[in-house]
């Protein structure tokens, strides 16, 4: 008797996971699936869900800089409340934050958006000129209050750099044992560096590779400037012509130098800034310069709500494309 054979369909994506997000997971090839998951998870969720876009709502400035500091501009923010809702309600893909802002709200928004617990933090009641973060939290903790992922910062350029780099290691295995993604804060910083250095495009560069081959999944760096510190490094962008003069052509840099793009790059906000057309700027070339996105503290919860949430309603929207 003859068989009938059928055509087996090519796997395509689901109505649920795009193209460009099954395409960002395939990058991912060492991860087990529960770190995939919760990858999906963030690029899955929210009004850029699906797009490859992220924009996350952090809030660790209050025990990076202090409560007053961070929050008496729009004194709702002392409520940890607060900031799940701004999260919730502006359509984040994620909502960051160190261990007791999480703990205090978690339950009541269980399931609403993924979280992203920050496990070492840093205060400026001893500020010092080669930071070593403290490590607070643990991927138990990130495990039984539901986030998908463990935050961390690194500080390439302190003198306890290496510090940092082996606290990541260890981090980094556990959270991914346990099917956790990770996120790493990379900000050089320390005596070694100059303050403009900090911003510098070859060392932003190299802060974005150091996350890369720490293992991070998303990397959060600050937007670079068209300075260039290193002087070895400055003889080779100079007799290479990396292109510089934008940045949109700067954000292009630092993204490739995360394994030519195939690590999600994301931009800090920076300080509060009091223009929001100023925002959108670096918006714009964040997206034109093929970055993945920007995690935005300041510049959202120390606007008035109905305020934040317009600003955060622009600035997904030119993600999107749907503003130029």
């Amino acid at each position: 008797m003859a068989t009938v054979e059928t055509a087996v369909a090519p796997r395509t994506p689901s109505a649920h996971m795009t193209k460009r997000v099954a395409e960002i997971l395939s990058w991912y090839e060492s991860d087990n699936p529960g770190t995939k998951t919760n990858i999906a998870r963030l690029l899955n969720h929210g009004y850029l869900a699906g797009t490859g876009k992220l924009v996350i709502l952090p809030v660790d400035q209050g025990f990076e800089h202090g409560p007053a500091r961070s929050f008496a501009a729009n004194p709702g923010g002392y409520d940890p409340n607060y900031h799940f809702e701004l999260a919730i309600e502006a359509g984040c893909n994620a909502y960051a934050a160190p261990l007791g802002f999480i703990e205090a709200a978690a339950a009541r928004h269980a399931g609403e958006i993924p979280l992203i617990l920050k496990m070492n933090n840093h205060d400026v009641l001893h500020d010092e000129n080669d930071p070593l973060p403290a490590v607070t939290a643990s991927a138990r903790d990130a495990l039984r209050l539901g986030c998908v992922a463990i935050g961390f910062t690194i500080y390439p350029g302190s003198a306890h750099a290496q510090t940092m780099y082996q606290q990541l290691r260890a981090a980094a295995e556990e959270a991914k044992a346990h099917g956790l993604a990770v996120v790493v804060w990379s900000y050089p910083r320390g005596s070694s560096l100059s303050k403009e250095g900090e911003t510098a495009l070859d060392v932003a560069a190299y802060a974005a590779q150091i996350a890369a081959q720490l293992g991070a999944h998303v990397i959060k760096v600050k937007l670079p400037s068209e300075h260039l510190e290193q002087a070895a490094a400055k003889k080779v962008y100079e007799s290479v012509n990396v292109p510089r003069a934008t940045l949109a052509e700067r954000v292009r840099h630092v993204t490739q130098s995360a394994f030519d793009g195939h690590r999600i790059v994301i931009f800090s906000g920076g300080a509060k800034k009091e223009s929001d057309e100023a925002v959108f700027d670096e918006i714009r070339a964040i997206r034109d310069g093929g970055g993945f996105g920007s995690i935005i503290g300041r510049n959202s919860f120390q606007r008035p709500k109905e305020h934040a949430l317009r600003f955060l309603e622009t600035v997904m929207k030119i993600y999107s494309g749907e503003v130029k």
